[in-house]
């Protein structure tokens, strides 16, 4: 029997619902409960899959290829569920799904309206793909009071008057201040928040407060008398000087007790924080510190790369160093400033992306970290780079480049248009960008005795892509030839998804997108061989 938990959040956006709804779900699978959580974003595209890093941060991809909020990597990180394409809904994807039905009449000729058509399928969305989960999280995305979350907030009270109250709980995470000039904690702000969610039918169980500094007593009652909620389910959550010690916080505050006595249960078994704790003491008292440059294109916003800054976070953790991040916009490094600029770096990391805009200077970067030996590693369009550079720098083809970027150009890297998954031909478009990638999980067969087949210790690799463009694999001899081999290929060989230099210390790049499968009690073993390298560097 399923038991729902809806999380909103109040006041301010960027307060932390993933990761604390991420936390809470750690805390019930940890104490035996099998836990499923999922997200619901107001914004009325189908997914961020077309939308701008800069807009939204990063797309992250499931297994099963969906194009999801960033949210759910957090969700697989803290409990190592992995997401499903039913476990992310936008307002943009429930609209569609309505207006399909209304052309093919499946309303039967009824007004088509927000109540009750779009709270449905809120409500189908809620309950859809649920077996034998104990608990549902459901992260609504928002302010409580934006127009956008409204159908949102009446949906999930419709389906706690539907399941009953018994069976759904509900969460309030919101800001609580700290003004220094009066030197006080004010509760106004969560006041005004839980009044206008109750305007709404929503009485929350549990106020989650997050704060600066620690809140007094006498502000907790103050919270709970003008909130309507019991004293011990104020849960404080001051900011925490890494992640990983977000899951110690709320058990310390007992927010997964307050849960489960409301549901009226028990933990099953006892629950271990030692990793967690592990984890936090490395990565707060390690002293070594290795810096890495990550070049790219949207350095200024550092949730572009969420994934990507954990996994490197968690290759640190696993080899007892410190990672430093050095951004490097890549349309501002020029080929005169790169040795400068990369001097002092122990590893290069070119990321994903799209388009032309600062692709030379990624170019720059790769080929300073072949010819000066410095570990490299480049992912889905980092690779590709890395392709383009070898090919005008040792195979001297001089106009070599991407079709997506050059329609003129040698193309090394051309649009893919048709690819076999599962037995099944999948054609690609150039007429729409939304869905014509090759999205999730892939395989790759691993040349024997390749540095790649050392790092997974196996034959082939399952990971997750998020790419349309592919390397021309007819140009492979000419490659391995002058020393970049193909160490991984699809298992009917005709698409290369890693290349390494074989007289370089560590170069690898990868057509897919290891990040999204690393965790911090299980870093991604292509991250701990990097970090290891650039480690040993000089």
């Amino acid at each position: 029997m399923a038991r729902y938990i809806f999380v909103t959040g109040g006041v301010v956006s960027s307060l932390g619902k993933g990761l604390s709804s991420a936390s809470l779900a750690y805390l019930l699978k940890s104490q035996g409960y099998k836990v499923r959580i999922r997200k619901m974003d107001p914004y009325l595209n189908v997914d961020p899959g077309t939308m701008s890093p800069f807009q939204h941060g990063e797309v992250f991809v499931t297994n099963d290829g969906a194009e999801t909020d960033l949210d759910l990597g957090h969700y697989e990180r803290f409990t190592n569920i992995s997401a499903k394409k039913s476990d992310n809904i936008t307002t943009g994807r429930i609209y569609s799904d309505i207006i399909k039905k209304e052309r093919k009449g499946k309303y039967l000729g009824k007004t088509v309206q927000v109540i009750p058509h779009v709270t449905d399928r809120i409500r189908e969305f809620i309950k859809d793909d649920i077996s034998n989960e104990d608990f549902v999280i459901c992260e609504i995305g928002g302010t409580v009071g934006d127009i956008e979350s409204l159908p949102f907030v009446e949906a999930i009270r419709q389906f706690s008057n539907e399941v009953g109250r018994n069976k759904s709980l509900f969460i309030h995470l919101t800001f609580v201040p700290f003004l220094k000039s009066s030197d006080e904690i004010k509760t106004k702000p969560t006041q005004h928040s839980v009044k206008e969610l109750r305007s709404l039918g929503i009485q929350p169980d549990i106020i989650i407060c997050r704060s600066q500094k620690s809140i007094p007593l006498d502000q907790r009652k103050k919270i709970s008398l003008f909130c309507n909620v019991d004293i011990e389910n104020v849960i404080e959550t001051v900011d925490v000087r890494t992640i990983y010690e977000a899951p110690i916080s709320f058990y310390n505050e007992k927010l997964d007790k307050q849960v489960l006595k409301y549901f009226k249960l028990k933990p099953k078994k006892k629950i271990n924080l030692l990793p967690w704790k592990k984890i936090t003491k490395t990565v707060l008292n390690t002293k070594k510190t290795i810096n890495i440059a990550i070049i790219g294109k949207y350095v200024n916003l550092k949730d572009a790369y969420k994934s990507l800054d954990e996994a490197l976070i968690h290759g640190g953790i696993n080899n007892n160093v410190k990672v430093n991040l050095i951004r490097i916009e890549s349309d501002k490094l020029k080929p005169s400033q790169v040795s400068n600029v990369l001097k002092n770096v122990s590893g290069v990391l070119i990321p994903g992306g799209f388009g032309k805009r600062g692709t030379e200077g990624k170019i720059s970067a790769i080929s300073y970290a072949r010819k000066n030996k410095i570990p490299f590693l480049g992912i889905c369009f980092g690779m590709q780079m890395a392709v383009i550079e070898f090919a005008r720098n040792i195979l001297k083809i001089n106009d070599a480049g991407s079709s997506e970027l050059d329609k003129k150009c040698y193309p090394v890297v051309g649009l893919l248009s048709e690819w076999n998954k599962n037995g099944s031909l999948i054609k690609g478009t150039n007429k729409d960008l939304g869905g014509t990638m090759r999205l999730g999980l892939y395989e790759a067969k691993l040349r024997h005795n390749s540095l790649i087949q050392k790092i997974y210790k196996s034959k082939s690799i399952l990971e997750r892509h998020r790419h349309r463009y592919e390397v021309n694999r007819n140009l492979k001899n000419k490659f391995e030839n002058k020393g970049m081999i193909f160490s991984g290929m699809s298992p009917d060989d005709k698409l290369p998804e890693i290349i390494e230099i074989k007289n370089h210390p560590w170069f690898i790049g990868v057509q897919y997108h290891p990040e999204f499968k690393s965790r911090p009690l299980t870093p991604h073993p292509l991250f701990s061989s990097f970090i290891k390298a650039a480690k040993f560097y000089k």
